[in-house]
């Protein structure tokens, strides 16, 4: 594997892609990156990438929700209680999305809920920020201990696109046969 393929940047552009899209392929980059580099490196800068992309990929969101367009209507929870929950309970929502981000449970739910009640963007990326350092410094860690070989990294990678592949399966027929 050459130098280039170890770089921080190429970490770094990776994660800001994944921040911005489904973020399935985090933990086998930060496993992967983890093992050439120091862990708090990893998690700094893999943590201000991530937090980046999430902030454009929330921009997105409030685009595409904010445009009329039908198909994100179903996607999309009642405006007013988002609005009444978030007013109701400020911190609450800050350190929910901080905790979904410093766990490898999906944060789409909380990324829907933060673009319909047009969550600033600032204490998004804040919350996203300060949730992926310890999960992030923990994967470099298992990373740098394992020295898991690439084939691995590739079959978890593999395992995961089709477990999406089969939920979108699943939840497709499920809509065909209402």
């Amino acid at each position: 594997m050459s130098i280039a393929n170890h770089s921080l940047w190429v970490m770094c552009l990776l994660l800001f892609a994944e921040g911005g899209t489904l973020s399935f392929l985090t933990t086998p980059t930060l496993l992967y990156f983890g093992e050439f580099h120091e862990s708090w490196a990893v998690a700094l800068l893999g943590s201000v990438s991530s937090a980046a992309g999430s902030a454009v990929q929330l921009l997105l969101l409030r685009w595409a929700l904010s445009s009329g367009h039908r198909w994100m209507k179903r996607f999309a929870p009642s405006r007013e209680k988002v609005e009444e929950a978030i007013r109701r309970y400020p911190s609450a929502s800050f350190l929910a999305l901080l905790l979904a981000r410093a766990t490898p449970l999906p944060d789409a739910p909380l990324k829907l809920v933060a673009a319909v009640a047009e969550y600033p963007i600032g204490l998004y990326s804040l919350a996203v920020f300060l949730g992926s350092l310890p999960y992030f410094y923990v994967l470099a860690l298992v990373g740098k201990d394992l020295h898991l070989p690439n084939w691995i990294l590739a079959g978890a990678l593999a395992l995961i696109a089709v477990g999406f592949a089969l939920d979108r399966l699943r939840t497709s027929r499920a809509r065909a046969s209402r």
